[in-house]
């Protein structure tokens, strides 16, 4: 069994930023439109709004999950590159195995949101052909 360096826990600290900032995007995304759609509620009451609004309320809760599971990761490969340099190799590797752990959780989350959108957009492509038909 190899060992367990610096170097491999320190691989995923790029990985891992790339991903936060496509959440930290999508969630920012995610506040322009629902305050988009509550103005336009606001205005105009319809049911296709809170529809909309609810779908976004899932993807925006998935969407913090996906954030606060990747930065625990990111903490601990940093943990585990601390115990590492400190000589304790066999609780890193432990350690690493949860941030690793971790990170497939926010990356199937990732995925789970992804078909919310999806069919979000499914909802979209319906009510135009419905208007047009």
């Amino acid at each position: 069994m190899e060992e367990l360096t610096l170097t491999t826990p320190a691989l995923l600290f790029s990985a891992i930023s790339l991903i936060m900032l496509a959440y930290t995007n999508r969630f920012l995304a995610y506040a322009a439109v629902i305050r988009n759609l509550s103005e336009r509620y606001k205005e105009k009451p319809q049911k296709s709004i809170i529809r909309q609004i609810n779908n976004l309320k899932k993807r925006l809760d998935l969407t913090r999950y996906m954030q606060i599971f990747g930065i625990t990761s990111l903490l601990l490969c940093v943990l585990t590159m601390f115990l590492i340099y400190i000589h304790q190799h066999v609780i890193a590797i432990w350690i690493f195995g949860v941030a690793l752990l971790l990170l497939i959780v926010s990356l199937a989350l990732l995925i789970r949101e992804i078909q919310i959108s999806a069919q979000a957009l499914q909802h979209h492509l319906q009510d135009i052909e419905d208007d047009l038909g």
